[in-house]
């Protein structure tokens, strides 16, 4: 069965987003290690990362992940923000093997006024400047598929194939497939067929082995529409057989899989709670 979370706030604590996780019934947590919309971060104290070790000891939580900043950017044609993207990518990366996180989810980048391929090459160039900043760490980068919106890099599978080869360490990568994402994109996942030939694809240029967790996200725009805008599960453009697919697919059994929809309510309960318990049913449905 795969681990079911949700992205959760950390205002009172970093624990707290654990505590909220367990509450809602959830076996794993992505949260953000800092203020995702500004480049400073206040240092992480002895007490956040005893207090946040304790709560994943305490709950039982699994697999719990950051997401970088929304402001780096490791394909910018800019040499003052690419070298400000490297060094707080390397922060992301500090924090988040301070608290134990498995992994910490990036977008790849956004080559901006220059062109795809420069892009993907100063992506590859900034993660090896920040893998050799921090050695013989554990926690792991997970390139996001993207939805492809403007100049954006990682829309394509063979985006982050290219990078992965290229980099001095692969086997400090792995990548997170975002739902919303890669149906915006334009790979489908709807039939059983749809769904099969997408993960052959993604298995022939990427390799499935390569996926460490996904992001669970329907989407308000229809299939190949290059935006990224999450709706709720079963509600969107996907409906609901794409999650069947990927919450019965034997492969994926133990990756965590997080929600990253809004946060409001329906009846007065967390449409959190209903996302996740329409996910379990569809793995009870199809038993």
């Amino acid at each position: 069965m795969p681990l079911f979370g949700s992205h959760l706030s950390i205002a009172g604590g970093y624990y707290k987003a654990v505590d909220a996780a367990a509450e809602l019934g959830m076996d794993a947590v992505q949260l953000f290690t800092k203020n995702n919309n500004q480049w400073a971060a206040k240092p992480l104290s002895d007490e956040d990362v005893r207090l946040f070790r304790e709560a994943i000891e305490r709950t039982g939580i699994q697999q719990p992940v950051a997401h970088d900043s929304y402001l780096i950017n490791l394909a910018s044609p800019d040499d003052v923000l690419w070298q400000k993207s490297i060094d707080a990518f390397v922060v992301e990366l500090q924090r988040a093997e301070a608290l134990g996180l498995m992994g910490v989810v990036m977008h790849p980048g956004s080559y901006v006024s220059s062109d795809e391929q420069s892009g993907l090459e100063r992506i590859v160039k900034g993660l090896d400047i920040a893998h050799r900043a921090t050695p013989k760490f554990k926690v792991l980068t997970l390139l996001e598929t993207t939805a492809g919106q403007g100049t954006n890099l990682g829309a394509k599978f063979d985006h982050l194939a290219w990078i992965i080869e290229r980099l001095k360490h692969p086997d400090r990568v792995g990548v997170c497939v975002d739902s919303c994402h890669i149906f915006a994109a334009g790979y489908p996942l709807g039939t059983d067929e749809e769904y099969a030939a997408t993960m052959k694809q993604f298995d022939d240029i990427i390799g499935l082995d390569r996926i460490r967790c996904f992001h669970l996200n329907d989407s308000k725009k229809p299939l190949g529409s290059r935006v990224d805008r999450h709706e709720h599960i079963g509600v969107g453009c996907l409906g609901l057989e794409p999650f069947r697919h990927l919450v019965i697919d034997r492969r994926f059994a133990n990756l965590p899989m997080y929600l990253e929809t809004e946060k409001c309510e329906r009846d007065g309960r967390p449409m959190d709670s209903i996302n996740l318990e329409t996910l379990r049913s569809l793995m009870t449905r199809s038993a």
